[in-house]
């Protein structure tokens, strides 16, 4: 009888320990462009190592930085396959699920980054709702920046702006439609695909944040710069609701408790670190073109235009007006920053 017991025991035992193991690989496979090494991925990889702490090992985190599993297009589509279980995407990756997200990007909308975190706050609510029909929880926000045009050659005229090929993204409607009314030479590549174009000068001139544009190398490449910034750059996280529902109440407070302040952190650091790119950029000889007065008064005005046109096509009329609503509300609390 002694030995049954033991047995039984022992039993008991390995089917505990088969069962811890099992619950500790409830492993999230996350993709994300932001290369190995930059600040994007640090953030990220502490907060996967705080929430399994804070889980007690119930929830992992894998991550494929760097565009290993893909451009951004290639991320969404694995995640609706089943093969990806989330990711961290720009505004461009977050469309590609939900088009009228691009709302909050939209190009010449905001004044300064206050204006940003306003309109997002108010905003993002909302958006969750709209992710959790599609099937994706939208988790914490992220910042990619001020966006800049970068070229490998002076661009300081219009008609220099419609000869320059520049990288547009793949599979963006928002880049095509901005770039078709502009009539711009758009060469359409994936995030990867880029540093390659450049040395090739296959493209000229890309656009994107100082940081981006030194976490992707592209500015090895680089030597003038546009002096206005054409919009801010957003993203966020995003999870099959699926997979996130495998975790317990518990551990989900702990995951998003964790999330928003590691992400209100990240977004903190990127605009410090966006600045510090900037300034090393214009150190090591990229030097700043002033945008022509006519030329960005034209931009300013093709843009608000735009706001108009992607009104059914991205987001809806109401979307739009949600938008304009919440940043006029900012600006009349906050008349100095008119």
């Amino acid at each position: 009888m002694a030995h049954v017991r033991r047995s039984a025991a022992i039993a008991a035992g390995l089917i505990f320990l088969l069962a811890a193991s099992v619950a500790a690989a409830d492993e999230r496979r996350i993709a994300t462009l932001a290369p190995e090494g930059s600040l994007w991925m640090k953030q990220l990889r502490k907060g996967a190592s705080k929430v399994k702490d804070a889980t007690d090992g119930r929830v992992e985190t894998m991550y494929y930085a760097g565009g290993v599993q893909g451009d951004e297009k290639d991320v969404v589509r694995k995640m609706g396959l089943g093969h990806l279980d989330g990711a961290a995407l720009t505004s461009i990756g977050l469309g590609m699920i939900e088009p009228s997200i691009r709302v909050l990007q939209l190009p010449g909308f905001y004044n300064n980054v206050d204006e940003v975190d306003y309109v997002r706050k108010k905003m993002w609510p909302y958006f969750e709702k709209k992710f959790r029909k599609k099937g994706y929880e939208l988790l914490a926000p992220g910042d990619v920046g001020w966006i800049y045009l970068f070229s490998t050659t002076r661009i300081d005229s219009k008609k220099k702006f419609e000869r320059t090929k520049i990288w547009m993204w793949d599979g963006d409607p928002m880049s095509k439609k901005l770039f078709d009314e502009l009539g711009l030479r758009g060469v359409s590549l994936g995030v990867p695909e880029v540093l390659p174009a450049l040395n090739t000068g296959k493209v000229e001139a890309v656009f994107g944040s100082p940081l981006a544009a030194v976490s992707l190398q592209w500015h090895n490449k680089i030597k003038y710069m546009s002096s206005v910034p054409v919009g801010y750059g957003i993203g966020g996280m995003v999870m099959r609701t699926e997979v996130w529902n495998k975790a317990s109440k518990q551990d989900k407070k702990a995951q998003r408790k964790i999330g928003r302040k590691l992400m209100k952190k990240t977004i903190s650091l990127v605009r410090k670190d966006n600045r510090r790119a900037l300034k090393a950029m214009k150190r090591y000889g990229v030097r700043v073109v002033t945008t022509p007065p006519e030329l960005e008064k034209e931009l300013t005005a093709q843009s608000e235009k735009l706001w108009e046109q992607w009104v059914g096509d991205l987001y809806s009329q109401k979307e739009l007006d949600m938008v304009l609503e919440y940043r006029k509300e900012f600006r009349d609390k906050n008349a100095e920053w008119r």
